[in-house]
Formats: structure tokens, C-alpha cells, sequence
């Protein structure tokens, strides 16, 4: 990640992270008053310390992972997670829309990569739908947290992929004195974006509070030409009304916030805190229908360090989220959907035994998710998770690390009818699932390293592979589960190669996983109606029917990821960043490539800083995609140039940034090949954003 900001600024009073973040973005790149005593936090970075990769708080990570704050999460946040994470390494987005974007990792998505909200799940209906929103507001958040490949089974089978950790300072986590805070407002973009975030945290060195605010609106999406692609108007047929300039249906609002409290002490905090999200937006590929959600999630945190006994910290988060949301047509509530439930996790790191430092842990969870109305599409299931995982290290020598995982889980899914006809006599499905890995990290110098991982893993059905029954219109499809779908098993496998040098650092990496029952929709070439009738083709409203089940398969690929210093004089910096990533993913059965891959693609960027002043170029380049499966359509290649300004100054005791960014100005028509409506709803065109934050 290239840092573009300094700062060096004097405090009377310790800051929480969030602040420290905040104003390591806006502080002045001066020196102080030599009476003062500054407090450095170089590019808006907090602690190294990578907390979901590692409860035992190591820097030298042997997983492969990135993490996103200060600086680098400002100039890459947008409308949806996933839009503001694609293009990190091995990182792409299911994106539906600019208000709709899901993380996808490695070629996987949906329960394959588990989202979680400070290291719990917060419970929404994303992985079942491509047209449903992640209910996080990217504004709000502090810290991403990306964890990709094997290293991510502590987390569970449905993180067979990857994890995505979103932290926030809603439970302040260290003391606060006084009151400080941020605010945050820009517009424009291609949909024209107005967005805001207020944010105040006190305290008296034991108590502390948090509240926040935060709202979104947001037009329909400008495109630099026809909504459906040249080979999709062609299957349009000459009479059909095309859409020019804009997307329809596009346009949204979402807004919310958050109030938190802790009490800090030397060895550790205990807090709460509630947030609530609200979204209308709609459905770009049904022009009359909208979708509305609220979620309501409330989570307790506590750490405690340097107990005696066994045991030399513990550490505990629950959280507890209610979450709805309607599908609205024509103004009618066709289908709502509700999920509800907790998720707890408990993590205790133990004293030395011999050579080895570890920690074990405990993770509990239940939801109940509903899809009610004509169209459902699974019936109301509960889902209980009852788990066990611990993590080992061992330091061979000093440039020599070793580390073992494994994680065991019981997973029940009892579904309900609930009145509807075509679910009875579905039945409960239990399974017992096992995962284990094995890593280890050895330092050739002092700036390089070599890494590699290795892990089995297992993952249990979703409620969807098993149970659906029903149609799907976000992408055109009337889905029947496999109720006696087995689970999935994995063996990963990924190495990679260090480099890190002051502002120099790099690595490149290759990864390998291949999957003994991997669950995806296969057509069976039938085109039915709602109610699964089958209907000629040309029927307005028809759907492919597709079922799920178990094949063979394999992922491979490589992730680039590397900053060098090229010019540094003075005060003026030049760096020079290259991205690059690539995923291969194939049925093994058949052949046949696996749906929605990214294909090569690569960005470089150069930043520049000068005292108060930032800039930063960056062009993107990504590939044509023709390995697709038979019934989709390829993807054309795109070249996307992005530039950033920023200026850095103070009023008073008030910090400000200024800044402006443009993206898109060669006004690129851009399909991402992992968008299910990439062919009617392509991403938009030359945009320009300026905003303006302050921290006090």
C-alpha cells in the first residue's frame, strides 16, 4: 500500500485508534514547536499489529493478507465493500449495480468468504443474492482487514476462501480523555454521490462513548454509452428499448449510525455498542422494483491481558443483529426476507507450553433466515454453529516460524414450510466438519522471506444449495437445491515471496486449491416460469431452471503486490506501486471454466508528496475474459486512469484535507467479468469527487 500523507502533530491526551486514523490524514506535514512533544503516525497507520489474521498479535503474518486503513481506505472508498476492495490482490466484487458489491476472493464468493464486523458475523441476506447489499457504510469503518486462502479456516468452512473483517471504534478499545471527533462530506462520482459522517468520542481516561452519523444519496449511474453490450443488445432483438447514458433504476439512499460505550482500564476495556442501517435502492435489472433494508445490530467486546493462571489474555465479542429487507414491485412487497440471530467467539491465549505460543477458542452461532411472500425461495431455516479452533506457533529460530491450525464445527439446519406447499417434507441436515493447516515463514536476509501455507479444509452446505426451490429473478433463474448435497472439501495450498526494505517492500505469491465437492448451479437447459413449469422459449419472464451440485474443481493463480521509493530529495517523495492478479478456475469433471472469474489483471500507480500536497496517478488494465462457461458472455478488455489531489491544512485547532479525484477519464465502457448483470448494467463513466474532512 503506498502512503501519500504524513504527519507529525502534538497531542495533550491519547487518542483513540479511529481519531489517530483520522488525523494522520489531515494533520500538517510540518515540524512543531520544539516545546512539543509530537505524536508520529506515519501515513495515517495504526498499530501493525493484524488482528484477524493472528489472535496472538504477531507482525511477521505467514497467511497472505492486506489491510486497508488511513490514507490508502480513503482514497478507495466508494458505494458498496466490495467496490472499495476490488482490485486488491486476489480481490474482485460481484458488484449489481454501484450501490451492490460483494467481496469475492480467488474466483470464490458468496459462503464461501466470510464477512465479519469486528471479528463477528453480522447476519444480512448478501451471500444469497447478488442484488443484496452488504449493510456496512464504507465511511464508518476504520479497518479492513483481508485474509485470503488457508489461513482463514479459524474462522470456519464458510471462510474456505477468505475473510473480510471490518473493524470500527464503536466500542472505544483505549482510554479517551476529553472529547474529539471527524467530520466527513463529499459529492460527485458517477452517480452524482452525496455522502456524509459525523463522529464524536470522549472520555475520561476509564469511561469513554462513541456516536456516529451517517448518510448516503445518490442518482442514477451516468455510462458512457448503452447500458446492454453490443452482443447482449444483439439478443435483444432490433425493437427492443435500449438504455443510453445512465442506468436505470440506479439511483438509492441509505443512512444510519451508532452510539458506543467502554470502561478502559491498564489490562484491558468492556463495552457496548448498538448501530442501525438503513437502504432503499434499486434493482438495475428490473426497472420497477426496489429494495428496502433495515438492520439492527448490537455487539458487547472485552478484553482482559495478564491474568495468571493458565491463560495470559482472553477475549470476547457477541453480537446480536435483526435484519430485513423487501423486494418492492410496483409498489407491492413481493418477497421479504429476515434474518436474525447471534454470533459469539471467545479467544484465550495461553502462557508458553515449551517452544509453543497459541491460543484456543470457542464460536457459537445461530440465525434464522425467511424468505416470505409468492416468490420464496428457500423456506425459514435455522442455522446453529457450535465450534472449537486453535492456533499454534512455534519460532524454530529467529528467522525460522512454523504455525498450526484447526478448527472442528457442528453445523444443523432444521428448515420450516411455514405454510408454504412446495417446502414440506424437507428435512433437518446435521454435519460435523474438520479443517487443519499448517504454515511456515523463514527469513533468507533481513528484508527477504518466504512463505507457504498448506490446509484441508470442509465446509458445510448453505441453507440455499440445499433447500431452494423457487425463482430467482436477479439473475434470471428458478433454483432447486440438492437436499442430500455432502459437504465441500478443500486441500489449499499457497507460497509466496517477501521483500519489505523501509518505504520498499513487495511480494509475490501463487496459490492452488482443489475441491473434492464443490457446490455450484448447473442449467439443465430447461426454461421454466415461476412455478417451474416449462415454458417455450420467447415466453416473457422465462428462467433457466438450474440445480446445485457437487463437481470437482480447481483454483490457481498468482498475486502481485509491491511499493518502491524512486526519487526521495527533501521533502518531495515519489513512489511507484504495482498490482497485478490473476485466477484460473475450472470444473474438473467437464472441462468447463467456473462462472464470474476475473481475468489478469494489473494497476500501477505513482504518488507524490511534497509538504501539505498529495497527487497520485494510477491506470488499471485488465484483460478480455473469454473463459466462460457456454451460456455466458465474454468480457472486453478496459484501460481505467485515476488521479487524486489532496492538501493538507489546519484552522485554529482544527485539522482539514482537502482533496479531488477523478476516475475513469478515458470514459472506459468497463464489464467486470464477476458481475452477474455485467451485460445490462456496466460500471460508470468519467466521474470527478471532491470532498472535505476535518478532525478536531
Amino acid at each position: 500500500m503506498t502512503n501519500i500523507f504524513t504527519c507529525s502533530f502534538s497531542r495533550s491526551r491519547r487518542l483513540s485508534p479511529i481519531t489517530l486514523a483520522l488525523l494522520a490524514l489531515t494533520a500538517q506535514a510540518q515540524q512543531q514547536d520544539d516545546s512539543a512533544k509530537p505524536t508520529s503516525v506515519p501515513g495515517g497507520a495504526l498499530a501493525p499489529v493484524f488482528v484477524t489474521a493472528n489472535p496472538l498479535g504477531d507482525t511477521d503474518l505467514i497467511a497472505p493478507a492486506t489491510a486497508l486503513y488511513g490514507d490508502e481506505l480513503t482514497r478507495r472508498q466508494t458505494n458498496s465493500l466490495g467496490e472499495t476492495l476490488n482490485g486488491l490482490p486476489g480481490v474482485s466484487t460481484t458488484t449489481y449495480g454501484p450501490m451492490v458489491g460483494r467481496p469475492i476472493i480467488r474466483g470464490m464468493d458468496g459462503d464461501r468468504i466470510r464477512l465479519l464486523q469486528n471479528g463477528v458475523a453480522a447476519w444480512d441476506a448478501s451471500s444469497l443474492s447478488y442484488d443484496h447489499a452488504v449493510p456496512q457504510e464504507p465511511l464508518t469503518v476504520e479497518r479492513v482487514e483481508i485474509v485470503r486462502g488457508p489461513a482463514a479456516l479459524l474462522y470456519g468452512g464458510n471462510a474456505i476462501g477468505g475473510v473480510v473483517n471490518t473493524i470500527d471504534n464503536r466500542i472505544p478499545r483505549e482510554p479517551v480523555k476529553g472529547v474529539d471527533g471527524a467530520v466527513d462530506a463529499s459529492y460527485g462520482g458517477a452517480n452524482n454521490a452525496r455522502a456524509g459522517e459525523a463522529m464524536v468520542e470522549g472520555g475520561n481516561g476509564r469511561f469513554a462513548f462513541h456516536v456516529d452519523a451517517f448518510d448516503r444519496e445518490t442518482s442514477k449511474e451516468r455510462i458512457p454509452g448503452f447500458a446492454h453490450s453490443d452482443r447482449q443488445r444483439a439478443l435483444d432483438g432490433p425493437d427492443a428499448d435500449q438504455a443510453y447514458g445512465s442506468i436505470p433504476n440506479s439511483d438509492g439512499r441509505w443512512h444510519g449510525g451508532a452510539v458506543g460505550t467502554s470502561y478502559t482500564w491498564a489490562d484491558g476495556y468492556a463495552g457496548l455498542s448498538y448501530n442501525g442501517y438503513e437502504a432503499n435502492y434499486g434493482s438495475v435489472a428490473e426497472d420497477d422494483v426496489r429494495l428496502r433494508m433495515h438492520q439492527d445490530h448490537a455487539a458487547f467486546a472485552s478484553e482482559v491481558r495478564n491474568l495468571q493462571g493458565p491463560f495470559s489474555q482472553l477475549k470476547f465479542d457477541f453480537g446480536y443483529t435483526d435484519y430485513e429487507h423487501k423486494e418492492i414491485d410496483n409498489g407491492e412487497t413481493g418477497t421479504t426476507f429476515r434474518n436474525h440471530g447471534y454470533e459469539a467467539r471467545i479467544e484465550a491465549r495461553h502462557r508458553k507450553i515449551g517452544p509453543l505460543e497459541g491460543a484456543i477458542g470457542v464460536q457459537i452461532s445461530q440465525n434464522t433466515f425467511s424468505a416470505l411472500g409468492d416468490e420464496a425461495l428457500v423456506p425459514t431455516t435455522q442455522t446453529t454453529n457450535v465450534a472449537l479452533f486453535g492456533l499454534e506457533e512455534w519460532n524454530v529460530t529467529d528467522a525460522f516460524k512454523l504455525s498450526a491450525g484447526a478448527r472442528y464445527e457442528h453445523v444443523k439446519q432444521d428448515p420450516t414450510a411455514a405454510g408454504n406447499d412446495k417446502f414440506a417434507g424437507v428435512a433437518d441436515r446435521d454435519f460435523n466438519a474438520f479443517s487443519a493447516s499448517l504454515g511456515a515463514l523463514y527469513k533468507l536476509t533481513p528484508a527477504w522471506a518466504v512463505a507457504g501455507n498448506i490446509a484441508y479444509t470442509e465446509r458445510a452446505p448453505a441453507l440455499y444449495e440445499l433447500f431452494a426451490n423457487g425463482p430467482h429473478d436477479a439473475t434470471g433463474q428458478y433454483l432447486i437445491g440438492n437436499p442430500d448435497a455432502q459437504k465441500e472439501k478443500a486441500v489449499s495450498a499457497d507460497l509466496s515471496l517477501r521483500f519489505a526494505s523501509g518505504p520498499n517492500k513487495g511480494s509475490i505469491g501463487a496459490f492452488y486449491s482443489r475441491f473434492r465437492n464443490y457446490l455450484t448451479e448447473y442449467n439443465t437447459g430447461r426454461l421454466v416460469d415461476d412455478d417451474d413449469q416449462v415454458v417455450a422459449p420467447g415466453t416473457d419472464d422465462a428462467l433457466n431452471e438450474a440445480v446445485y451440485r457437487g463437481v470437482r474443481a480447481e483454483f490457481y493463480g498468482i498475486e502481485l503486490d509491491s511499493k518502491w521509493r524512486v526519487y526521495e530529495h527533501g521533502a518531495h517523495k515519489v513512489d511507484v506501486s504495482l498490482v497485478g492478479d490473476y485466477t484460473h478456475a475450472r470444473n474438473i469433471d467437464t472441462d468447463q471454466p467456473l462462472p464470474r472469474i476475473s481475468p489478469l489483471r494489473a494497476t500501477v500507480a505513482v504518488d507524490y508528496g511534497y509538504g501539505p500536497f498529495g497527487a497520485r496517478a494510477e491506470m488499471e488494465h485488465a484483460w478480455a475474459q473469454h473463459r466462460v462457461p457456454e451460456d455466458d458472455l465474454p468480457t472486453a478488455s478496459y484501460t481505467k486512469l485515476g488521479v487524486m489531489f489532496t492538501y493538507k491544512f489546519h484552522v485554529g485547532t482544527t485539522h482539514w484535507l482537502a482533496y479531488v479525484r477523478g476516475d475513469n477519464l478515458t470514459n472506459q465502457e468497463i464489464r467486470y467479468a464477476s458481475s452477474v448483470v455485467r451485460d445490462i448494467a456496466p460500471e460508470g463513466g468519467r466521474s470527478a469527487m471532491v470532498g472535505l474532512r476535518t478532525t478536531f
